[in-house]
This record gives structure tokens, sequence and C-alpha cells, in this order.
């Protein structure tokens, strides 16, 4: 029976992937998005995902498939963690200080801050924000990841998290190594020169304006716990389970992200965030424009150029992350001026990279359908 069943749900994703390749499908765009979305969760066992996407024109559709957990349905207004997305609102944050001459992208760090082991004072602002510091990324220390489980209910400063660091990767400017330490520094130099915490900064300068009410900082602000997608996983402990882990205890976890990861939000929220920033609301054109500047490794200032084999081939800047239980894509489609948020409450590879890579092709392909309808 179980044979039968695979070969079954193999003969319905090929039907259906080979529909997706089908040129001006004429159905909505909701419908669409939802039909691949269920197709992969299928594929890859995963429970449930949520989009947003936002059209040129403003218009915004909120798609959602499958479960939370029980028989309870994701709903568009659910929360989920965005990971490493949460670089992008540091690096913002950071650029706006700059454009207020608060700091300066050249500014090292002995200018903000106090000397650690095993960290060049001499980095600069920059190299932080586009990982050519060389600075160890503290994940790295697998004793971090010891600690990390065996004191889930801890709070790890920044001082503390700095103590795990080995020595540098490589000289400052001498290469490219996504670091999490790299916007940890970050953090500590924005709440420094702005007199402030991370998350009164953010909501001030960004989530207020916008009206983004359902985006939080873990750690700093109270998160509504009745609103948060469940989330699965097996809680770091390699065991293969598959498992509820929205109520166990992180604050090691969370406290250890802490400027490089931590927020948590709406894909619609997400997605505003997304067109308002590259619509040049929160940034000048100046900073925007050395955000977006690619150099090593595909990254910008907390931005990346995202991988052609998971966007169709568009042009698409955004950023990946990824969280306990949860997996999120923020991309910009430059040449349609198109957001989209994408979240799955499961730890994921291959399926937000399917599903990012569907919603793309779907959207892309919609517009084109419009187009040729008004004779364009």
């Amino acid at each position: 029976m179980r044979n039968i069943l695979k070969v079954a749900l193999g003969v319905y994703l090929l039907a259906f992937f080979h529909a997706l390749s089908c040129s001006h499908d004429k159905r909505p765009l909701d419908e669409r998005i939802e039909e691949a979305l269920d197709a992969r969760l299928q594929q890859y066992d995963v429970k449930g995902a949520s989009a947003a996407v936002i059209l040129s024109d403003g218009s915004i559709h909120r798609i959602v498939a499958g479960t939370s957990h029980d028989t309870v349905a994701i709903h568009p207004d659910m929360l989920f963690a965005i990971g490493s997305i949460t670089k992008n609102m540091v690096a913002a944050l950071v650029l706006q200080l700059a454009e207020e001459r608060v700091l300066a992208l050249e500014d090292p760090l002995h200018k903000w801050l106090p000397q650690y082991p095993k960290v060049d004072s001499d980095v600069t602002i920059r190299q932080l924000l586009n990982h050519t510091s060389g600075i160890f990324m503290f994940w790295d220390n697998q004793q971090l990841w010891a600690d990390l489980v065996a004191y889930r209910d801890s709070v790890f400063t920044p001082e503390v998290v700095l103590s795990y660091l080995k020595e540098p990767h490589f000289a400052p400017g001498k290469g490219f190594r996504y670091s999490n330490t790299n916007y940890l520094l970050l953090a500590m130099i924005a709440t420094r020169a702005a007199h402030s915490t991370l998350s009164t900064q953010l909501r001030k300068r960004f989530w207020q304006p916008l009206g983004l009410t359902n985006t939080y900082l873990s750690m700093e602000d109270d998160i509504p716990k009745d609103r948060l997608a469940h989330i699965w996983g097996d809680n770091f402990e390699n065991d293969g389970s598959n498992r509820d882990l929205t109520y166990l205890p992180r604050a090691s976890h969370e406290s250890i992200t802490y400027g490089s990861a931590g927020v948590f939000t709406t894909a619609e929220d997400l997605a505003v965030w997304c067109k308002s920033l590259f619509a040049g609301k929160m940034l000048s054109k100046s900073s925007l424009g050395q955000m977006v500047k690619i150099g090593k490794g595909g990254y910008g200032l907390g931005i990346q150029l995202l991988d052609a084999r998971i966007t169709d081939g568009e042009k698409v800047y955004g950023h990946g992350g990824g969280n306990i239980g949860t997996s999120a894509y923020m991309a910009y489609l430059d040449e349609h001026d198109v957001s989209i948020a994408l979240m799955i409450n499961y730890f994921h590879g291959k399926c937000p990279d399917r599903m990012l890579k569907d919603i793309i092709e779907i959207t892309t392909d919609h517009l084109s359908f419009l187009k040729h309808q008004a004779g364009g």
C-alpha cells in the first residue's frame, strides 16, 4: 500500500509540475501559488507554508497552505521566525545611522567597541556588513552548540558569545566568509550609537512608519504565543524526530543570534518591508545603491543576489533565513517590481528553494499574461 501511495504521489507531482511549466495559465494568481505550495509540502513532507506577493500596482496576495499543528490550518496572520533575513533590517538600520552621520561605514571597530580576543579592531563597519571581515563564525565552534543545548534556558550575552571565537578566517578585506558574528557586532555598534535597544530602533525607524504591526524581535519584545505558527524538527538532538518544538525552551538560541536573527513576523509584513525597502522609503538612493552593490560571495550590504537556480533565471535581490523549525525567503524581482515573502514551519533546504522558484515562475507568467491580455 505504501508503494502504491508513493507511485500515486509521484504521478500527481509529475502532472502538477508539468502544468506549472505550461505558459499563461489563466487561473487566479493566488490559486496557482496555493496549488504549488501544496504540491511541495507533499513532496518534502513539510506541514505548512505562508507566502505573500506584492505586485508593482501595490496589490497584496496572501497565500497559505497546509497546517500549523493537528488540524489547525496555517493562517496569513501567523508569525514565523525569519532567521538571517533579520540581517537585512539591521543593515538598513546601520545605513540610516550612516546617513545621519552618527557613524560612518569606514569606522573601525575600535571607535565603537572595546577590544575582544580574536577580533581585529581595525575591521570596518562596511566589512562587517558585507562579510569580508574575516572574523570567526561563532557557529563553527562545536562547544557553542553543546552549550546551547545544555543551557537552553540561559541568556548568552554578546560578550559571552564572543568568548567562543577562534582565530579569524582571513585578514580583513582579504576574502568572503558569511558570519553571524559580523551582525552581532553590528547590533552592538548600532545600539551604542543610537543609545537605544535594537527592537526600539527597528520599530521606531521602520516597523511603525510602515504599519508593520505583526513584527517583533525576540528577547526584547513580547511575542504573542497564540499567534505563532507551530514549528517542527528535532531541536538539535539529531535523533531523526520531527516533533512540535513551538514551546520548548530556546532562550540560549535566541540570545546567541542577537543581531544576526531574531525577528518574528508574518509573510505580509515581510513582503511590505521588502517592497518598501526597494521603493526607497527606508533608505536614500545612495544608501540603497550601496546595499545592492553585490561583491564577494554574491553579497552586498545585508542583501544577497539570489542564486539563479532558485529564481527561474530572474534577477532577484533578497535574503534567506532559517531558525529552529522554520525556513524563509525575502525576494525582490528587480525587473518586475515585485516583492515576495515565503515561510515554512520546518528547517529544510530544498523545500523553500523549490517553492520560491515556483512562486517566481507563476508570478512572472501571470504578469506576462496580463501584459498580453492588455495588448502590451
